[in-house]
C-alpha cells in the first residue's frame, strides 16, 4: 500500500507528523499524490489543495482533530459537507471529536489517539533546564506552549484554547501565595501576555524556538496547564507525559487517556489549584509510554490496512 501524507505546511505538529509516519511506518509512503492508493488528510482543510480527480479516483482518509461548536456556522458546514462527498473515512483522535462529527456524516469515524516520540522530549534534568533560562529558584515555574489569541485582531482570545481559564489558574496559584513566573512559547501569546502583566505575572516568551528547546522548556516547568475548551490532544499532554512534567488540565481531548482522574479540572468551574504527585507524574508517564511511535505508528498501518484491505 502506497500512502501520501498531506500536511498542513503551518509549522504545527501535523507537519511533523508526516516525516514520522514516513520513518516508521510499514507501508511505502509516496511523495506525491499521484502515484499513491491512500490519501492521508492530517488536517481537514488540507483538501482544497488535492486537485478534485484525485479526491475522486483515490482513497482518502480525513482526520479532524477537533470542531468548535460556536464556529461550525454556515460557511463551516458547507466546507464540511463540500469535503464529505470525497472522503472515504475519516480518523478522530478522541471521543469529543467523534461525537461531534458523527452528527454530520454517514462516513466510517475511526478514533485513534496520536502518537508521541520519546526521542524528541526525553525526561530531562530540571536544575540544569532551569539554570540554562537563569529562572528564579524561588518561583513555581508555569508553561505553556502553544497559540492563544485569534489571527484576525491579536486581542481576542481564542476562547478553544482557553487561555483565560490558563490565566485564571495561574492568578489562583499567586493568590494562594505561592509566586508563579510562566514560561510561554508558540505564535500569537498577545492575550495571555497582557493578562500577566495586567496580574503582575513575570514571565519569559520564546515564540518559536526549535523542538530541542522546547524539550528544555518542559524540562524546566514545575507546571504546564492546560485550559483548552475543545482539542484533538492537546498534543502537549504526551509530551509532558513521556517527559515526565508534572500536568495539570481540563477534561478535553485525550485528557481522560493519559492523566490521572485527580488532574483534570472542569473548565467551566472554579477549578482547584492541584499539583501533581511524582504517582500522578508517574501514571501519566507509563500512560504516554503505550502511544510510543515505534509501536503507535504501526496502529495507524492496521487501520489503513482494515479500511481499505484491498490495497494491503
Amino acid at each position: 500500500m502506497k500512502v501520501f501524507c498531506h500536511i498542513p505546511r503551518e509549522n504545527w505538529f501535523g507537519d511533523r507528523y508526516g516525516t514520522e509516519y514516513k520513518k516508521h511506518s510499514r507501508h511505502t509512503v509516496s511523495h506525491t499524490d499521484l502515484n499513491c492508493d491512500v490519501v492521508w488528510l492530517l488536517a481537514s482543510w488540507c483538501w482544497k489543495q488535492i486537485p478534485v480527480q484525485i479526491l475522486k479516483t483515490k482513497k482518502i482518509i480525513c482526520t479532524i482533530h477537533h470542531i468548535v461548536p460556536d464556529k461550525f456556522n454556515a460557511a463551516a458546514k458547507h466546507d464540511f459537507y463540500m469535503r464529505d462527498q470525497f472522503i472515504d473515512a475519516y480518523h478522530v483522535p478522541c471521543e469529543q471529536t467523534r461525537t461531534f462529527i458523527s452528527k454530520h456524516t454517514k462516513k466510517p469515524i475511526h478514533k485513534l489517539c496520536y502518537w508521541v516520540d520519546p526521542t524528541l522530549w526525553p525526561v530531562g534534568d530540571k536544575a540544569a533546564a532551569k539554570a540554562t533560562y537563569i529562572l528564579p529558584q524561588d518561583k513555581l515555574i508555569i508553561g505553556s506552549f502553544q497559540r492563544d489569541t485569534e489571527g484576525h485582531d491579536l486581542k481576542t482570545p481564542k476562547l478553544e484554547k482557553g487561555p483565560d481559564k490558563f490565566c485564571d489558574y495561574v492568578e489562583k496559584i499567586k493568590d494562594s501565595g505561592i509566586e508563579p513566573f510562566v514560561l510561554l512559547n508558540g505564535w500569537r501569546r498577545q492575550y495571555v501576555i497582557n493578562r500577566l502583566i495586567s496580574a503582575n505575572i513575570d514571565f519569559m516568551y520564546k515564540e518559536l524556538p526549535p523542538l530541542s528547546e522546547v524539550s528544555k522548556m518542559y524540562s524546566a516547568c514545575d507546571l504546564y496547564v492546560v485550559g483548552s475548551r475543545f482539542e484533538g490532544g492537546p498534543q502537549s499532554i504526551l509530551e509532558c507525559g513521556i517527559s515526565k512534567t508534572p500536568i495539570v488540565s481540563t477534561d478535553v481531548g485525550i485528557a481522560s487517556t493519559i492523566l490521572p482522574s485527580d488532574c483534570i479540572f472542569d473548565v467551566g468551574g472554579s477549578c482547584d489549584i492541584y499539583f501533581p504527585t511524582n504517582k500522578d507524574v508517574e501514571q501519566t508517564y507509563a500512560n504516554s509510554l503505550k502511544y510510543n511511535v515505534t509501536k503507535h505508528v504501526c496502529k495507524y498501518d492496521d487501520l489503513f490496512e482494515n479500511i481499505f484491505g484491498g490495497l494491503a
